[in-house]
């Protein structure tokens, strides 16, 4: 299943990381970013994901008050959002699954690491049953 992918995240670099994973898996997934989490509800509006890629940190509207807009709105609160960020505090885990989040990943540092994690989190996706209006 060729996935419509939002990544949120505002770190050129982290965006450019992504995008790089992807060629070396050889995925060509449909993927728009946003550098935070006005810009990705505004996406998400235009054009439904079937999956949201959220880092916690960001200027403007950080992840968690994003997800907590995503989950209230009737139209969206439906879409697979999976945590994908460096931040290992507990705290902030058990936040955002108390919000509805679909997973929680902490970013590896080594980029061998990086890309196996992109390749299961897309995989996984890809095996399940979306929600496609």
């Amino acid at each position: 299943m060729n996935l419509n992918i939002l990544l949120v995240e505002d770190d050129e670099i982290e965006k450019l990381k992504f995008d790089r994973a992807l060629k070396k898996l050889s995925l060509n997934h449909t993927v728009s970013k946003a550098s935070n989490g006005e810009e990705a509800l505004q996406k998400c509006k235009e054009s439904l994901p079937n999956l949201i890629l959220l880092d916690l940190n960001m200027p403007k509207m950080n992840g968690f008050e994003f997800l907590s807009i995503l989950k209230s709105d009737e139209n969206l609160k439906f879409i697979p959002t999976v945590v994908f960020t460096t931040s290992n505090n507990h705290h902030d885990m058990i936040s955002a699954y108390k919000i509805g989040i679909a997973g929680y990943v902490v970013k590896p540092l080594r980029y061998e690491d990086y890309v196996n994690q992109i390749d299961k989190i897309i995989d996984y996706w890809s095996m399940n049953e979306l929600v496609t209006l």
